[in-house]
């Protein structure tokens, strides 16, 4: 069974994009070019990020499969109380709707954890992306700052009602932490009062 633990103040600087202020929740540890077959977690990752244009192929089961693991960890690693009652908010993917390889994986996450506690979850997509992006991992050399991602993120205010009070913002793999700084200061400016606490499927951890 995973353990869900805070990245604490020595880890903050493998992902120097956040601050002491920051509350983020990992579940596992993610290691970089190792391969699929280095760790569980690697595993789970590599199925997790599995391309949709491998959709109606035999191999997109463990996509699925992965989909469902993730929702279910998630589920038994935080009380149903606060599942419940926060609003849980994908950080979006690289592509935008309109786009063929558009992927809701974490989005599919969130709307599958209800069925783990055996109830109904706030599941909102606050936060629209406006342009494409190449995925975070296929450029590691060139990552898009906090304020390039920002600058193509905007609320979705069909979305903003009522207003959160309590707001967990999900993503796969923490790296950085550029995306969750872009997508958490564009979430505090709109709602100031609202709590907001960063949850990933796994942090990723310096090779030495």
């Amino acid at each position: 069974m995973v353990k869900p633990q805070q990245i604490d103040e020595l880890q903050l600087h493998d992902h120097f994009y956040l601050t002491s202020g920051d509350i983020c929740i990992y579940l596992r540890e993610y290691t970089p070019r190792q391969g699929y077959e280095y760790s569980e977690t690697n595993r789970l990752i590599h199925n997790f990020k599995k391309s949709v244009d491998r959709k109606g192929k035999k191999e997109y089961y463990y996509k699925e499969q992965a989909i469902d693991q993730i929702a279910r960890e998630i589920a038994a690693c935080f009380k149903p109380i606060w599942l419940q009652s926060a609003t849980l908010v994908p950080i979006p993917p690289s592509k935008t709707k309109t786009h063929a390889m558009y992927d809701d994986r974490m989005t599919q996450v969130l709307k599958g954890i209800g069925t783990w506690i055996g109830g109904t979850c706030d599941v909102r997509e606050l936060i629209v992306q406006t342009e494409n992006m190449e995925p975070v991992h296929l450029h590691n050399d060139d990552r898009p700052t906090p304020d390039k991602i920002r600058s193509i993120y905007e609320i979705n205010e069909d979305e903003t009602s009522p207003q959160p009070k309590h707001i967990g913002l999900f993503d796969d793999v923490i790296t950085a932490g550029s995306h969750f700084r872009a997508a958490k200061d564009l979430l505090q400016d709109r709602f100031p009062e609202a709590k907001i606490v960063g949850v990933f499927v796994a942090r990723r951890v310096p090779l030495f």
